[in-house]
């Protein structure tokens, strides 16, 4: 078999299938964690844990070593949970190619230092911004790899380098589109997830369509609230990162984020149900850091308080929204109003 060319670096259930969608037409190598899980990925070319009755392709080859991911010349993908991605691109950049575009598929924001992914690989792999993108979207990895349709953003500063990820990766089932607001795309990608713990409380509590539906609504003010405040492009929070994303994760059973709302709203701990989830919620991961962040810039975040009073304070979620129900009425467009003067004042 010819040489891999492009690479994913994480075994899990993204990573896993953003690898067998490149191995459907070219060579493709998955870098795991550990030899254990490489080895039976190879031996019974399937990943039963994370992607249930997904057979992988024989262009699929999981490896544990990073030194291979020299061979990938062209494309690295990095897909491991927010909270391990400095750790790993530490130990593989010193084999990830100089030729190699980088792409962030995680969503998350790093505790302590606020950065985006994108920023976390630039700075833990000393590799150039320039040459990191990010993807982003509506994009649940069990349906994508049993060849569901589905659709995600690339967003990057440099539009070629977008585009050279679009043609790369963009199938008919996997519809791609670009855009320019990096910086949107990935706060966007961060935020949706605390919103869909937030719905699955709702769903949980029985608060019905209207309730999840103005929460919903809501929850994507705040995201545009802090990205407008950041810099980002409103317009952005309407797309596939913000919008398509949220309506995804808020309303599917496959999403960790959601499940993770449903069992706060059983009354159970976040560290017993930590340890149930397939997976990594986001969301729990990346809270403290937006509302650190919406503190820095002077923002109001209402549901990501209550999603962390839920999650580390021990309140109950009952509590936390009807609190939220109770907040006084304000403007809903006061915020992109700002936004507009903004503009006016400074029209480049």
């Amino acid at each position: 078999m010819a040489a891999e060319r492009v690479a994913v670096v994480g075994a899990g259930a993204w990573g896993t299938t953003l690898a067998l969608l490149v191995a459907r037409r070219e060579p493709v190598l998955l870098l795991c964690r550990d030899e254990e899980t490489a080895a039976r990925l190879q031996r019974e070319r399937k990943h039963q844990r994370r992607l249930p009755g997904v057979r992988l392709p024989p262009k699929l080859r999981a490896t544990a070593h990073p030194a291979d991911l020299a061979s990938a010349s062209e494309l690295v993908l990095f897909a491991v949970p927010s909270a391990h991605l400095r750790a790993e691109v530490e130990r593989v950049r010193a084999s990830v190619a100089p030729s190699a575009d980088l792409l962030s598929v995680v969503k998350g924001l790093e505790p302590g230092t606020l950065l985006r992914m994108s920023e976390v690989i630039a700075q833990a792999g000393g590799f150039e911004p320039a040459r990191i993108a990010a993807l982003s979207g509506p994009n649940l990895a069990g349906e994508i790899a049993r060849g569901l349709p589905a659709s995600a953003v690339v967003a990057a500063e440099d539009p070629k380098l977008a585009e050279r990820i679009v043609a790369r990766l963009g199938r008919r089932k996997f519809r791609l589109y670009v855009n320019g607001d990096l910086l949107g795309v990935e706060l966007a990608g961060a935020l949706k997830n605390i919103i869909a713990i937030a719905a699955g409380a709702a769903d949980g509590l029985g608060f019905g369509d209207n309730g999840k539906a103005g929460l919903m609504t809501r929850g994507v003010a705040e995201m545009t609230r802090l990205g407008i405040a950041a810099g980002a492009n409103p317009l952005t929070f309407s797309g596939l990162a913000g919008i398509g994303d949220v309506i995804a994760t808020c309303g599917s059973k496959l999403s960790r984020n959601h499940r993770l709302g449903e069992e706060l709203a059983k009354g159970r701990p976040w560290s017993e149900i930590e340890a149930d989830l397939p997976g990594v919620a986001e969301g729990a991961y990346t809270v403290d850091a937006a509302i650190a962040l919406a503190r820095k810039l002077k923002v109001e975040m209402p549901i990501a308080q209550e999603v962390h009073n839920a999650l580390f304070e021990g309140k109950d979620v009952r509590r936390c929204l009807v609190d939220l129900l109770a907040r006084e009425s304000k403007d809903e467009l006061a915020d992109y109003r700002r936004w507009i003067e903004r503009l006016g004042r400074n029209p480049d």
